[in-house]
């Protein structure tokens, strides 16, 4: 059985990955974790999603365990129907504090929009959970906004391999309880930070941050982003406008 690794360890790849002098993102500096909504109820540790739209669209699964955020992106997003196994691969653990996260990379790794999707708390249902991970199957019960109930990770032999010699490819599937639905839980796209969708989130940053050099510039993603930088823009103008005609009401 391979050992935890100490947070330090954990958080290498991902200060490796990314230039803190360009991304808001959080360094892992900080000692205080993400906000949590626990009701202190033992066993219980913080788990969020955040839906990032960067090269491809997709959704990032976080549990919290050994003072970091274990981390897996889904491309398809979860899902609440049990015939559904998504594809969720394993990369870097982040910062705790990554779990409260929600604005604009501008450039360099993970450029793009991050929404914080999701959140809320989780509990193990294995009374080891590193022995879980290196067998390659944690089963879980989740407590969100949206997201609710028995869940499972399961790791599959797909490559590619991770640096501890085990595939990164695993599957999130959600069990079969009253919380399973066949609904698309992704056409739920509003944030639980901010309540707004993409284009509000860039809206509050530089919508025209990305003149050239787009994260996504084709396909799918790119016609996604576009749409988004062009409501961004016009919501910027509206609430310009409005703050004009605002100084010019008190002035008089």
């Amino acid at each position: 059985m391979s050992r935890p690794k100490t947070t330090a360890s954990s958080l290498e790849e991902y200060r490796t990955k990314r230039n803190f002098t360009k991304t808001p993102e959080p360094d892992g500096s900080r000692a205080k974790p993400a906000r949590r909504k626990s009701g202190g109820k033992p066993g219980r540790r913080y788990f969020c999603v955040q839906k990032h739209l960067a090269s491809h669209l997709h959704y990032d699964f976080r549990l919290e365990h050994n003072g970091v955020l274990l981390s897996w992106a889904v491309p398809k997003g979860p899902s609440l129907n049990p015939k559904d196994k998504r594809l969720a691969m394993r990369v870097e653990d982040h910062p705790l504090e990554y779990g409260d996260f929600e604005g604009v990379i501008p450039e360099g790794y993970g450029a793009g929009i991050v929404m914080l999707w999701d959140r809320g708390t989780w509990e193990p249902q294995v009374e080891d959970v590193d022995a879980a991970l290196d067998k390659g199957e944690l089963k879980f019960i989740l407590h969100g906004v949206k997201l609710k109930g028995s869940w499972v990770l399961v790791r599959t032999r797909s490559s590619p391999i991770g640096a501890n010699g085990q595939s990164r490819s695993w599957l999130l599937i959600k069990h079969r309880d009253e919380w399973a639905a066949n609904v698309d839980v992704t056409k739920l796209d509003k944030s639980v930070k901010s309540f707004g969708d993409f284009a509000d989130i860039l809206a509050k940053d530089k919508p025209e941050v990305w003149k050239s050099h787009r994260p996504a510039e084709g396909g799918e993603a790119g016609a996604m982003l576009r749409s988004i930088i062009e409501k961004a823009l016009k919501i910027k103008a509206a609430r310009r406008s409005a703050r004009g005609k605002s100084k010019a009401k008190s002035a008089r």
